[in-house]
């Protein structure tokens, strides 16, 4: 398929009339003979075997993206023709060959996830004009990723409009199972079908619609990773627009699944999506999604790095750990792993417009010390008995103490603290790391609360001696602490780069990289070599494909040692076929060689036990 996507102008006044003649009835000046016109162009379009179909849809596309609210073609029965074009690229494939056809399914699923974008009345329509079934065709991958992904994105749209729910809700397990599959191996997917062949060996269709015809290789990988993401991104959509109603969280919660969601992000193509720490703040809202989570540590964990670091969705993972704090059900499976990372945060002001964030994770996190005080209750875990004790001590006792005391009895202490912390420094720069870290401790502890710009100071020079410590956990506390006093709009840039070394310590590549370029912009245009090294390699370790493309080398290095111990004859068999035909046949490899190890084992067993008898 030799050939780019047809361009077209939405200015149809100038239209030349031998081009199409759906645009010649744009230009139809009566209102009344114009709308019949294209009601029964609509109606004739599936029916018809015309190469302009996708000039035509093309055009439509463009209307639907610039003017998604005009009820025009909505009312004149696009729904209904878009599905029978969809309808038809799926069940007839000699047709979808011919011609330009292969394009006419994407662009019939975006016109109506375009429509049915905002306006709940043209979803109420497209699902009466039975739109769900063709989509669903598209979301089982009948065709390919690339119309999966405009299916999943007018399906969300569908399922987002309580209008058009109810239509959706029938389909809801199929929808579920499609959706939770695709968030989990569309990644490797689009590495295996496009982003890891070779520029010869890519759809020329998929190339043209990922670059509108024109770029080069390097355009068309960058676009691939966007849609890739994206394709991601609109499944955890689809299925949040479910969770967010409490329904089919059995099929959404299991364990595999949760686990998959704390390394769905997005990348930096797709910053602003909600990903998957939004689907996992929307179960957290539920009772059934807080009991799954709290059991699995592991995501409780990854909750617990993103609320401490620069990430967009960093206020999603604060607002999900106090949800399960708050649950009385919940709370002592998470407070030992939760409480630690949370007290951090207990002096931050706002984030993302939402205020007195810390006061409030303070008051959560403190609702029931006075039973721990006590030993009504007892924790498993003694760190987070001592970071509560800390924390009840410098937001409660040390606030009234400080209330009370003269303004001498305040400078004496600040100057106290000033001499503690110059000692610091001069075990720090004789190599005394550890004496350093104590007399910086007692600095912070005869510090007043009120001068927050000496503890930004403090909080990061004991950070620093924890990462020459190698103790990643106390640098990133220390840091998370220093930036939280700081504030979200001028952050101590120091802490930054101090905490994104500690993740980059503990293997954490993706919070490494997002405080490494939050570090890089409060940099400006002076951005320091070493950052630049440091960013460039975190780069690498979160890239979309890194794990797609680790999963392709060691197949296609299996598929070498497989093809190395045949024979001459048949390396000349197996050369030239498909990657899947070569694939199937190591699987058949592997059953025999599972079978073998079987046959010898019962074999051994049978003289040992006839050994045995004599």
């Amino acid at each position: 398929m030799e050939f780019r996507i047809p361009e077209t102008s939405t200015n149809i006044s100038g239209h030349n009339l031998k081009c199409s003649c759906f645009f010649c009835i744009l230009s139809e000046t009566v209102p009344s003979v114009r709308r019949t016109r294209i009601a029964k162009y609509f109606k004739k379009m599936p029916l018809r075997n015309n190469q302009e179909h996708v000039l035509v849809l093309s055009g439509i596309w463009k209307i639907a993206m610039t003017k998604p609210n005009d009820p025009e073609f909505p009312s004149l029965g696009i729904f209904t023709c878009m599905a029978k074009l969809i309808s038809k690229g799926v069940t007839d494939r000699s047709w979808l060959l011919r011609h330009q056809n292969i394009y006419i399914p994407y662009y019939a699923a975006h016109i109506i996830g375009s429509y049915t974008m905002t306006k709940p009345k043209f979803a109420k329509k497209a699902v009466k004009s039975s739109v769900i079934k063709p989509l669903l065709e598209l979301l089982r991958g009948k065709i390919s990723w690339v119309e999966q992904r405009v299916a999943l994105r007018a399906m969300g749209h569908l399922a987002s409009h309580k209008a058009s729910f109810e239509a959706i809700k029938a389909y809801e397990v199929e929808i579920i199972e499609a959706a939770t599959k695709i968030s989990s191996t569309c990644l490797d997917k689009v590495y295996d079908d496009f982003v890891g062949l070779k520029k010869t060996e890519r759809l020329k269709y998929h190339r043209n619609l990922l670059t509108r015809g024109f770029g080069g290789f390097e355009l068309e990988n960058r676009k691939a990773e966007e849609w890739a993401s994206q394709l991601q991104c609109w499944s955890l959509f689809l299925l949040h627009c479910f969770a967010r109603r409490e329904r089919s969280l059995g099929l959404i919660c299991k364990k595999r699944f949760l686990k998959d969601l704390c390394g769905m992000w997005g990348g930096l193509s797709n910053p602003s999506s909600p990903s998957g720490i939004g689907l996992l703040k929307t179960l957290c809202h539920t009772q059934m999604g807080r009991e799954s989570i709290a059991n699995l540590q592991e995501v409780v964990e990854s909750l617990c790095h993103v609320s401490r670091s620069s990430d967009e969705r960093q206020h999603m993972a604060i607002e999900s750990l106090m949800q399960l704090l708050i649950d009385p059900v919940t709370r002592y499976k998470v407070i030992d792993i939760a409480a630690p990372a949370l007290a951090d945060l207990v002096e931050l002001r706002d984030i993302k417009g939402k205020y007195k964030v810390g006061k409030k994770i303070m008051q959560v996190l403190l609702h029931d010390y006075h039973k721990i005080k006590i030993r009504e209750l007892s924790l498993s875990s003694e760190r987070t008995r001592r970071r509560l004790e800390e924390l009840w001590d410098m937001k409660v006792e040390r606030v009234k103490r400080e209330e009370l005391m003269s303004v001498q009895e305040i400078r004496e202490k600040e100057a106290l603290s000033c001499v503690l912390k110059q000692e610091g420094s001069e075990r720090f720069f004789t190599g005394e790391i550890e004496k350093a870290v104590v007399k910086y401790s007692k600095a912070l502890d005869l510090c007043p609360l009120k001068l927050r710009k000496e503890r930004i100071v403090l909080h990061g020079n004991r950070a620093q001696c924890y990462l020459l410590l190698k103790d990643a956990e106390g640098a990133i506390s220390d840091s998370t602490r220093a930036l939280c006093l700081s504030g979200v709009a001028r952050p101590h840039s120091k802490s930054l780069w101090r905490r994104s070394q500690a993740y980059d310590m503990k293997g954490l590549a993706k919070e490494s990289l997002m405080d490494c370029l939050t570090f890089m912009n409060s940099k400006g245009f002076s951005m320091p070599y070493y950052a630049a090294r440091f960013f460039n390699r975190q780069m690498n370790s979160t890239w979309l494909f890194a794990s797609a493309q680790s999963k392709w080398c060691s197949k296609h290095q299996e598929m070498k040692e497989f093809t190395g111990n045949l024979g001459q004859k048949s390396r000349r068999k197996l050369k030239g076929m498909s990657w899947y035909i070569v694939e199937e046949a190591l699987s058949r490899r592997r059953r025999w060689e599972r079978r073998k190890s079987r046959r010898v084992s019962k074999r051994r067993k049978l003289l040992t036990a006839n050994v045995m008898q004599h």
